[in-house]
């Protein structure tokens, strides 16, 4: 159990960084240059496709992270045997890391996406939470994405579900208390 734990935090560690990333990359000035919407400002039955927070900063920026931490994992991998035993279940030697690297962030930030549309279709203004698909859009998008290189174990897809599930509620809240977000979820 422990093991499945452990994995399921490593495992998706890039998709959780690319989920964050744009936060992070909105508060930088010299991207705000950046700032289309990846919509391009067009509706759907008069509602924003996506709105004006799904920009392409944000998806190249966190496509860029998931690649970056991605690389790092499998260099640990190679070099650190407690990498190794860690994702005994997952030959990170030899996956290909230009492609699983930003599919993870792909999509992470394509399930967010996704969700982000039905949640404008809904009327639910951007900022405000739609519990638990703003929680678990990213993991579903991140895990459908990598599945044609990776495949885990069904009680290894629970636990990634349920631990960054919980990862997203308390980053969440972080967020909110460092005034980086405008509501805790």
């Amino acid at each position: 159990m422990l093991r499945d734990i452990a994995l399921a935090i490593w495992f998706f560690a890039p998709a959780g960084i690319a989920n964050v990333t744009p936060i992070f990359a909105a508060n930088i000035a010299a991207l705000k240059k950046w700032d289309a919407p990846i919509d391009f400002g067009k509706s759907v039955r008069g509602i924003r496709i996506l709105g004006a927070h799904k920009t392409w900063r944000g998806l190249i920026f966190g496509v860029l992270a998931a690649t970056l931490i991605f690389g790092v994992q499998q260099l640990l991998v190679v070099h650190f045997s407690w990498a190794q035993s860690l994702t005994r279940s997952i030959d990170y030697r030899h996956l290909p890391t230009l492609i699983v690297g930003p599919l993870f962030g792909l999509g992470a930030l394509g399930g967010d996406a996704i969700e982000s549309f039905f949640k404008r279709q809904r009327r639910i203004p951007p900022g405000h939470g739609w519990f638990p698909f703003d929680q678990t859009d990213y993991i579903i998008g991140g895990a459908l994405a990598t599945a044609p290189y990776v495949r885990l174990e069904l009680r290894q897809y629970a636990w990634l579900l349920i631990l960054w599930l919980l990862t997203h509620l308390v980053a969440s809240y972080i967020g909110f208390r460092l005034h980086l977000k405008d509501r805790p979820i």
